[in-house]
């Protein structure tokens, strides 16, 4: 059925939630806001540095390329790390429960980029891109000789990984080589670009309920 042409159509009435909203949205907007991609939210709230994570398995070692980690707890020193059943080296995780994790520093970037881009299921990182295993204390994954950091690392607790492929990692032993820090690590902004560390700004003293972490 056609409506007739002098037949005046029904306007649509909106809630009176969604009129809020809209009238909220609108204030925001006038503010200079415009609502970003919820999926893209990473991109927003960034990480740690980019790492590589060293594992073993079956006394064949591995490197991957991470960019979803950060500090959780000082004392004792629990990172969490993201590793899912996509990357090859969950499976190493999961069944040794140890770890290194190597910061490089962003002189590294591209190798470090070419390394999240193959699989150890498909070749050796290690000599493909010219890294250096040296032999952990407290682990069996080897330390990257390259990245100026390395921790040695064991699964603190893995009940977040069902859920969101989230693990605990506690710190056994951390070597670092200021020589190799160069320019400093580097961060993945989610969207494929990175950024480098730049102007250190010192605030120790302004940071007054917190000195006990910001001491030399």
């Amino acid at each position: 059925m056609t409506d007739h042409p002098h037949t005046p159509k029904t306007a649509r009435v909106q809630s009176p939630a969604r009129r809020a909203s809209n009238a909220k949205s609108d204030i925001v907007a006038a503010a200079g806001f415009s609502e970003f991609p919820l999926d893209r939210v990473h991109r927003l709230i960034e990480p740690g540095p980019v790492i590589m994570v060293s594992t073993s398995r079956g006394g064949r070692p591995n490197l991957m390329t991470n960019g979803f980690n950060m500090s959780v707890v000082h004392d004792p020193p629990i990172l969490a790390l993201v590793v899912g059943p996509w990357d090859y080296s969950y499976d190493a995780l999961r069944e040794t429960r140890e770890c290194v994790i190597a910061i490089p520093s962003i002189d590294l970037a591209t190798r470090v980029v070419d390394v999240g881009n193959v699989s150890g299921r498909d070749v050796d990182k290690w000599k493909r891109f010219g890294f250096t295993p040296l032999p952990a204390i407290t682990v069996a994954p080897p330390l990257v000789g390259e990245c100026f950091a390395n921790i040695e690392c064991r699964v603190a607790d893995d009940r977040l990984v069902a859920d969101y492929n989230l693990w605990l990692l506690e710190a056994t032993r951390v070597w670092l080589a200021e020589s190799k820090r160069g320019l400093g690590e580097f961060h993945h902004r989610g969207d494929g670009t990175f950024s480098a560390n730049g102007e250190t700004i010192d605030m120790k003293r302004r940071m007054t309920k917190w000195q006990a972490l910001v001491e030399d």
